[in-house]
């Protein structure tokens, strides 16, 4: 009588699949994503994952812990044998073996040696799947005929992100009650989500057959009979209604130029939303608005202790490699983008306190660093903090993995509101894309909880020009 198969596992044959070097430096825990499958590491990551060890930074850190959980493994059995880490047959092995490298793969790379680790265990007839975040492996081992994916776990549909807003046709009635009562009760738009003629403006994660909408998304309202006529609510955080979203006033000197902007500075000034993202393409406002805001509420209202900007080090286009100078002055090349925001607030408004104020943008510039108020860091020295009271502003966090905004966010201590923003369409970190970045995880993630509030900002107001080059080219 042969013993019950154990909950999760399966009778068919378990799969081999092989894992590139990038994908364990980009999750460790892609070790045990595989479930009751086969795990192969060919001997060349463990060779280089050696080389990543000494780095200081998080590829460095993933190497070592993808280097002890082996080392955990060791302990239970031969790992070149493969050794079974789960209770239903999930087994993880180090490939030592030499193969002859498939045709026209002849190159002696440690790429080409971890696809002919794949191309073998295929050969010997196993139902193999070679996983790379690194797009020419992929190309070349499917071109051999190698079935091959990307590490889909803390992947997310790009195409049908999470938007923060819906675009709904109501009868007048409605909009008239949001702003006459200051509410609309959710129940009251189920039939005009159901009847949505437009799939445009309905927003993906709203079915016909199941209407939701998350609490702190934005609903755009219009006059069925008359377009010119609009609402725009908001799902209050604790409650199964909508309130009005009027915000219209000047925050730090600029006022929002349009709705997407209206609904990122409501989210930016209630202080009962802990954490913000938001998305858009360039010269949507994202730092701007967030600098802003975050002056605002740090200068004039007291409510936080200061303004600590992080950003990613992380070029565009080519390294120019080493930078002279002392932390301040080489740091200052990569925070540039926020200077010119925070130069253009305090250049264009004025002292802020009503009072004339003579002094440079420099001089207003300097003071707020001399005092603590606004203070800007890369994110190489956020881990181990502990960050209570202050308005953090991570911005281009497109570049960031989902491990690293993981990371960042349980920095936040008591107090603090943390804003992400990026544009998923401009990613420098070669192995992250729209889909597999941390900024689009984390919105896709955490949607629908009352202390997250997420806007994609889609119009650009830079200027004319960039306008017109985003939109063409």
């Amino acid at each position: 009588m042969s013993e019950p198969t154990p909950a999760g596992a399966s009778n068919h044959p378990p799969k081999h699949f092989v894992l590139d070097t990038n994908v364990l430096l980009h999750n460790p825990g892609a070790l045990f994503a595989f479930d009751n499958n086969l795990v192969v590491i060919p001997f060349t990551v463990i060779e280089e994952l050696d080389n990543f060890k000494k780095n200081s930074d998080d590829i460095g850190r993933h190497a070592r812990q993808v280097i002890r959980h082996l080392d955990g493994l060791r302990i239970k059995g031969k790992l070149s044998e493969g050794v079974q880490w789960n209770g239903h047959g999930g087994q993880i092995q180090v490939d030592m073996n030499e193969y002859e490298p498939p045709p026209h793969l002849g190159d002696d790379t440690p790429d080409n040696r971890i696809i002919t680790v794949a191309h073998q265990h295929q050969k010997e007839g196993h139902q193999t799947v070679f996983i790379s975040k690194d797009i020419n492996a992929r190309i070349k081992s499917d071109t051999l005929g190698i079935t091959t994916q990307d590490f889909e776990a803390q992947k997310v549909n790009a195409d049908r992100l999470y938007r923060g807003y819906c675009e709904l046709n109501v009868s007048q009635e409605i909009i008239d009650q949001l702003y006459q009562d200051k509410r609309v009760d959710i129940e009251a738009l189920a039939p005009f989500l159901k009847a949505e003629p437009d799939p445009s403006n309905v927003p993906d994660h709203v079915q016909p057959d199941d209407p939701q909408i998350h609490p702190n998304e934005y609903v755009l309202m219009r006059n069925s009979v008359d377009g010119s006529h609009t609402g725009l609510g908001r799902r209050s955080h604790d409650g199964d209604h909508l309130v009005p979203v009027k915000n219209k006033k000047m925050v730090f000197g600029i006022i929002a130029r349009n709705v997407q902007q209206t609904m990122a500075f409501d989210l930016l000034l209630d202080d009962e939303i802990k954490l913000v993202t938001l998305l858009g393409t360039a010269g949507t406002g994202k730092t701007l608005l967030a600098l802003a805001a975050a002056l605002h509420k740090t200068i004039n209202e007291q409510v936080y202790e200061r303004v600590l900007v992080a950003r990613p080090i992380m070029p565009m286009g080519r390294d120019i490699g080493f930078l002279p100078g002392d932390v301040d002055e080489k740091l200052s090349v990569w925070m540039q983008p926020i200077f010119d925001n925070v130069s253009y607030l305090l250049s264009t408004r004025g002292g802020q306190s009503g009072t004339p104020d003579s002094k440079t943008v420099e001089q207003r510039l300097g003071a707020l660093r001399d005092t603590g108020k606004l203070v800007l860091e890369p994110l190489t020295y956020i881990r181990g903090r502990s960050i209570p009271n202050q308005f953090l502003i991570v911005d281009e966090a497109q570049n960031l993995t989902p491990h690293e905004v993981k990371t960042i966010a349980s920095r936040v201590g008591e107090g603090t509101k943390l804003v992400l923003t990026g544009d998923i369409a401009q990613i420098d970190n070669p192995y992250l894309d729209s889909s597999s970045n941390g900024l689009s995880y984390m919105v896709e993630q955490l949607k629908g909880h009352r202390i997250i509030g997420h806007v994609m900002l889609a119009k650009s107001e830079r200027s004319a020009l960039a306008s017109l080059i985003v939109e063409h080219l």
